[in-house]
């Protein structure tokens, strides 16, 4: 164990005993590191990756109005995206200290920093988690969490055969209309459910768009990563600061289209209402006409139907009544389902600070400083960005697969009977050199 994870460990175990204590105990704030003017090495110390529109416009801001962190370096292919960010945290903290970087491996190099925050585009996300995990770098890794199965699987063993403090991105969990949607549910609130519909985009497809002529300061290769060579698109990676979030993610080989966009929050939250984190579906039933981009169903194994179609969010349906909910949203059917508070003895679900999206990143931090599971930990999210691919298998390949329902083993984490599905776990082309998956 590191100087710097001993440090934390400490920390940890000093706020923990302060709560625990049913007298008041006074600790210095300088010693739980909430005082912006407290030395740098009693802070959590942060390094960021991928500055586009989640991080440089929501993730980073609050990184740096956050007293236990102190952010040291930053990480993009993009040089006018990377000397951005360099910017924002110089100017936060009237100094010119922070370290700029093309390759985040670089970051994860350095013995001063604890965590990183990755925020790159999809078809990135296992090559920097793994990367994270041998560093023992603690991380906050935006969703969906990979852009396959087989990383998905990949990821998680790598995380939880780490000591790392890891939190998928999927921020609503944090709020709470989202929690006590779930927390109805697992009562019982609508008796025994019977199918949830999720509202969410379709699939993905293959890239195809035209080359287009490049401005100076962008490592194009670097961008691209484990997929294959292909000409610039600024769709893929518009240059410089964007106020927009690119559409890298409609296509297979960066992204799993709205399947795995906004199905990794959706999806996620009719894992949480089911008790299904630690598990998942044991049926895919693709449609009937799969270019519709719906209809898909997962049947989980106590007969409980997921359906992927329109619902205005995420609809539970039950014996005694149906629940939806949504970013703003939460209606039942009867009205007064929602009106009754959750009882001291029934069901309470993980419950993030401050009750929105913001809550989700102290989370992350308070479970540094105290080194317990926060509210989205790899399983949670491995699992979940499983649904969504299973989803998009279905939809891309169920015809080629014979058009029937594919058999799924959330455990083994691989289909049943049927080689011909098992091979699109993985992608269809071999990586790049220097871009595989480590051993």
């Amino acid at each position: 164990m590191s100087k710097r994870r001993i440090r934390l460990s400490r920390r940890g175990f000093i706020s923990g005993m302060a709560a625990s204590l049913a007298a008041p105990m006074i600790i210095p704030r300088h010693v739980l590191g909430d005082d912006n003017n407290a030395p740098a090495n009693e802070k959590i110390v942060l390094g960021t990756i991928g500055i586009g529109k989640m991080m440089y416009g929501s993730h980073l801001p609050h990184f740096l109005r956050m007293p236990e962190v102190k952010v040291v370096a930053v990480s993009d292919v993009d040089t006018t995206r990377r000397d951005a960010g360099k910017k924002r945290v110089d100017d936060a903290y009237g100094n010119t200290d922070c370290a700029a970087h093309n390759d985040f491996r670089e970051i994860l190099t350095r013995d001063d920093i604890d965590a990183v925050a990755c925020a790159t585009p999809d078809h990135w996300h296992a090559l920097v988690i793994l990367a994270a995990c041998k560093a023992g770098k603690d991380l906050y890794c935006e969703k969906p969490l990979t852009n396959n199965l087989m990383e998905a699987k990949a990821v998680m063993d790598a995380v939880n055969a780490s000591d790392i403090i890891f939190q998928t991105g999927s921020q609503q969990r944090a709020s709470k209309n989202f929690r006590y949607a779930c927390e109805l549910v697992q009562n019982g609130r609508i008796g025994d459910i019977k199918q949830v519909i999720v509202d969410v985009g379709g699939p993905p497809r293959p890239c195809n768009l035209p080359e287009e002529e490049m401005e100076p300061g962008l490592d194009w290769e670097r961008w691209l990563g484990a997929a294959p060579m292909r000409p610039y698109s600024s769709v893929l990676s518009p240059r410089g600061v964007h106020n927009h979030f690119p559409s890298w993610r409609n296509f297979c080989e960066y992204g799993g289209g709205g399947m795995t966009d906004w199905g990794a929050h959706h999806f996620d939250i009719a894992q949480w209402g089911l008790g299904m984190d630690n598990s998942g579906p044991v049926e895919i039933v693709p449609p009937e006409k799969p270019a519709l981009g719906r209809g898909v169903k997962f049947v989980y194994e106590n007969g409980v139907e997921v359906v992927h179609g329109t619902s205005g969010g995420v609809k539970f349906i039950g014996t005694d009544g149906e629940i939806l909910v949504n970013r703003g949203k939460l209606q039942s059917n009867p009205e007064d389902i929602i009106k009754k508070p959750i009882a001291d003895d029934e069901i309470h679900l993980y419950e993030a600070p401050g009750g929105s999206h913001s809550g989700h990143r102290q989370d992350w931090v308070n479970c540094i400083l105290s080194r317990k599971q926060p509210n989205c930990p790899i399983e949670t999210g491995a699992r979940t960005v499983a649904v969504c691919h299973l989803g998009n298998i279905a939809y891309l390949h169920g015809a080629e697969l014979g058009g029937k329902s594919l058999k799924w083993d959330p455990q083994k984490w691989e289909f049943v009977g049927s080689d011909e599905a098992n091979k699109w776990r993985d992608y269809p082309y071999p990586r790049r050199e220097g871009f595989e998956l480590p051993a």
